[in-house]
């Protein structure tokens, strides 16, 4: 009776606090880290925050769309070095895709200045946008470089037991 009452109260309660408990997550995990504080970790995490969403709506609003993606790109970095994603492959290439897409959204916003005549494009124009959408794809493969998984040895073990088998015969 007592227990099925205290997992009926745990459940509630993961249930409640489940959708701030990543927040509580990242603020620990930065005070911990970096040893700053309490304080600071929950100024550090709710401004990221702050600025992921301010950002978002900017660009989504298609508002300042420039410094909207310049914004983004400082907190994916300033993010990279306090979680220290730099460390770690397979965040840092997600990391390096995201502003892939960043990058792309970018080019996308870049205005191209007006030429002589309307709808031809000169090389001059078109080349920095080129570039940046460029960059942007290459960067944006890095997310499904992250799915593929290599084995250390060279040979697996049922091709062990192959190669085994050939040199029997």
């Amino acid at each position: 009776c007592c227990h099925n009452s205290l997992m009926g109260g745990r459940g509630t309660f993961l249930r409640v606090t489940k959708q701030y408990l990543p927040h509580v997550g990242q603020r620990d995990y930065i005070d911990n880290t970096w040893n700053c504080g309490y304080l600071l970790a929950s100024s550090f995490v709710f401004l990221s925050l702050l600025g992921q969403l301010t950002g978002c709506v900017l660009v989504l609003n298609r508002n300042f769309v420039q410094y909207a993606c310049f914004g983004l790109f400082g907190i994916i970095a300033l993010q990279m070095i306090a979680y220290s994603v730099l460390w770690d492959l397979k965040f840092l290439m997600r990391n390096l895709a995201l502003g892939g897409g960043l990058l792309l959204l970018l080019a996308e916003s870049h205005s191209e200045g007006k030429s002589m005549f309307a709808g031809i494009p000169t090389m001059r124009e078109s080349s920095s946008k080129q570039y940046m959408q460029l960059g942007g794809r290459v960067l944006l493969v890095l997310m499904f470089m992250t799915l593929l998984h290599f084995d250390a040895s060279f040979f697996s073990p049922s091709q062990k037991s192959l190669v085994n088998l050939l040199r029997g015969l």
